[in-house]
């Protein structure tokens, strides 16, 4: 089976991004996918320097004093030029434009901290304890051109009962991302 090429989308510090390389390197991700690269917007994304100690090919076009369709312009020159078979969104926080949703279809995933059938948008772990809910989800699915509205790939329920803090919630949160995007990313790649 030929490996699946995925290029990592990151703005931050990238812990998603970092549990995904490092799967690749020893997990089941490593199987089926090779990771081509990590992108950011950012060239001061902590993420960037772990996935360079990691081993992996790092690309910065900054966002940042560039007008909005000058900075798309140029990815989209970038990303149909790259090709990857999937890009992965771990954390990376701009709007992806229609037009390169439309030139990559289906081919664009993100994971999501809350069910995003009841929560699209930021700020889901906090969105989860100020309602005090007994358990949030954990969404991966294909972009489209809404806010966290493309179709549905999986989901993970996380418990939080008894959670006292929010900085609970989100440890919660995060260590079933962590976990849950390598595992589906991993069965999409061998389809």
């Amino acid at each position: 089976m030929e490996k699946k090429r995925l290029l990592i989308m990151i703005s931050g510090r990238g812990s998603n991004m970092e549990a995904l390389l490092k799967n690749t390197i020893s997990g089941e991700l490593g199987s089926c996918a090779e990771i081509i690269g990590v992108f950011s917007n950012k060239a001061e994304a902590p993420g960037l320097e772990i996935a360079k100690r990691l081993g992996f090919p790092v690309k910065v076009i900054a966002s940042k004093g560039k007008k909005r369709k000058h900075y798309n312009a140029e990815l989209k020159e970038w990303l149909v030029e790259l090709d990857p078979d999937y890009i992965i969104l771990a954390g990376y926080m701009l709007i992806i434009p229609s037009n390169i949703v439309t030139s990559f279809p289906e081919r664009i995933i993100n994971i999501h901290p809350a069910d995003t059938t009841q929560h699209q948008g930021l700020h889901g772990y906090e969105w989860a304890w100020k309602n005090k809910l007994p358990e949030t989800m954990i969404t991966i699915h294909y972009v489209d051109n809404g806010l966290d509205t493309g179709r549905i790939i999986a989901q993970e329920r996380v418990n939080l009962m008894e959670a006292n803090t929010l900085e609970e919630v989100e440890i919660r949160g995060l260590e079933a991302e962590h976990r849950v995007y390598g595992e589906v990313l991993a069965k999409i790649c061998r389809k």
